[in-house]
């Protein structure tokens, strides 16, 4: 896999982690002129506010990229496996659906519905700018959903959630424990 694709597959995490640190380092910065010096800075609660909201978007399409969004299987463990891929596959496309539906009315809203006079109270920026986060992490989710369905069912990766893994990791663990005290 190249650089492009390596950035592809990390885009998500790569922005998380930007938005993270700056907001943190904004509201740090606020907490040290409020302490230190007697004085507020008023935009900077309203930016960190539209970042972390950005940053839990994008999270949430990283999270589909990981396959880790929580869903209910539990009811599929007594079917073969092959039921279970397929129940798991036609959830999916329900998922995709909602999404797609909801990018084409966030994006109808953000673009053609929304009042263009609409600001945000301190920065000033047209409201615009922060709402068109709904049309492109709806977008980015649905391209997730299609990727994890393309590696698990054409290209045959077995993709599990980060927590399955963790928990067989400790399992796995606890048993190499029992062996090594018997």
């Amino acid at each position: 896999m190249g650089i492009v694709g390596k950035a592809f597959n990390n885009f998500e995490s790569i922005v998380c982690r930007v938005l993270l640190a700056a907001f943190v380092l904004i509201l740090f910065g606020q907490i040290v002129s409020r302490e230190i010096f007697g004085r507020s800075i008023a935009w900077t609660e309203e930016l960190s506010t539209y970042m972390f909201v950005w940053f839990v978007f994008f999270g949430a399409s990283y999270a589909a990229r990981l396959a880790a969004h929580n869903r209910v299987t539990v009811q599929f463990a007594p079917f073969p496996k092959a039921v279970q891929v397929v129940s798991e596959t036609i959830a999916d496309l329900f998922w995709l659906a909602f999404n797609l539906y909801f990018v084409y009315l966030s994006f109808d809203f953000v673009f053609f519905k929304m009042n263009l006079f609409w600001k945000s109270q301190t920065l000033g920026v047209p409201m615009k700018y922060f709402y068109m986060i709904l049309p492109i992490a709806f977008a980015l989710m649905s391209i997730r959903i299609i990727q994890v369905n393309y590696d698990r069912l054409v290209r045959g990766i077995d993709i599990r959630s980060p927590d399955e893994i963790a928990t067989e990791e400790i399992i796995e663990e606890a048993e190499i424990g029992e062996k090594v005290h018997r």
